[in-house]
């Protein structure tokens, strides 16, 4: 896995949502209740940008059709049969990085 640290974002307590690169992905990055979470940026269901979305009570909303996806499991809300791929987020020196992992090690594992 590689970690990618995330520029012009500092590590508060304040609620944020919006997109970054993490290599050449595009990450959604929420920060709630004091927590930072990574998510894929586009929902699967209608492919809105799920950064322009709002979060509430632990779940990003798409912008276009209201769909929810749990911050933490990526999970979509009830009945929606789909999911949105999370990221690792780690915080040092107050620093953010987003962990991508390779094909490589999806298949074969990380070391």
């Amino acid at each position: 896995m590689k970690w990618y640290k995330i520029t012009g974002i500092q590590n508060t307590d304040k609620p944020f949502i919006t997109k970054v690169k993490a290599g050449r992905k595009n990450i959604c990055l929420v920060g709630f209740e004091g927590q930072i979470y990574a998510l894929s940026s586009v929902c699967p269901h209608a492919g809105a940008d799920l950064s322009e979305g709002l979060c509430v009570k632990g779940k990003i909303v798409c912008p276009y059709h209201r769909y929810t996806y749990n911050l933490a499991t990526g999970k979509g809300g009830e009945g929606q049969n789909d999911f949105v791929k999370t990221y690792p987020v780690t915080i040092k020196n107050d620093e953010i990085y987003v962990g991508i992992s390779s094909l490589w090690d999806r298949l074969f594992g990380s070391k």
